[in-house]
């Protein structure tokens, strides 16, 4: 594997954030987030979810989650909307983009496969997080006056697998995305 060769790879993944999440401009948003946004948060709710479902390797659920979107900095983010359209070949995609990192390649492309083809426990947990992550947003959303982003919600509802997921997604509605931080400020 040469220097050069990882180092392009770097870069390019540097792309992601610069990917925004298409989807959310159905709902007049002029700067969602972007892939690299999603896919940290996703990875993090991943490892919990992992965790919570009793999983033996959180962190293999955490990295399927830091690569699962990386094949949209060449094909971009193509909503569910121009899916009805357009359809993009995301597996050449993301074969050609470890192809030159050797065996470390074929590791990531087994990885983004258990979460495209839901074939693991750990792909079925690694998805739920995807999608749980595009409810905890949406719920964001919500409270910003995006109240079409309800349907994403509910789109996450619909595909859920995981216990831990379902029972997380239930709560949400009864969690402001800002109530992390009451009661933490500083009282002099």
């Amino acid at each position: 594997m040469q220097s050069k060769e990882i180092l392009k790879f770097f870069f390019e993944m540097g792309q992601l954030s610069r990917v925004k999440r298409e989807g959310w401009r159905l709902l007049g948003m002029e700067s969602p987030e972007s892939i690299a946004d999603h896919s940290l948060r996703a990875a993090q709710i991943g490892w919990v979810l992992a965790k919570l479902e009793g999983y033996k390797d959180p962190n293999e659920v955490a990295a399927m989650l830091i690569f699962h979107d990386i094949g949209e900095t060449r094909i971009g983010d193509i909503h569910k909307l121009a899916n009805r359209y357009i359809t993009a070949d995301e597996t050449t995609a993301v074969q050609e983009q470890v192809s030159r990192l050797g065996t470390a390649g074929d590791e990531i492309l087994a990885l983004w496969h258990q979460i495209e083809d839901k074939s693991t426990e750990a792909g079925i947990i690694a998805k739920d997080a995807d999608l749980l992550e595009l409810a905890v947003r949406a719920r964001e959303y919500i409270e910003r006056g995006y109240n079409d982003a309800s349907e994403w919600f509910e789109a996450a509802r619909q595909r859920l697998k995981t216990k831990s997921a379902r029972d997380l997604l239930e709560q949400l509605p009864n969690v402001s995305s800002s109530s992390w931080w009451h009661g933490l400020k500083k009282i002099d």
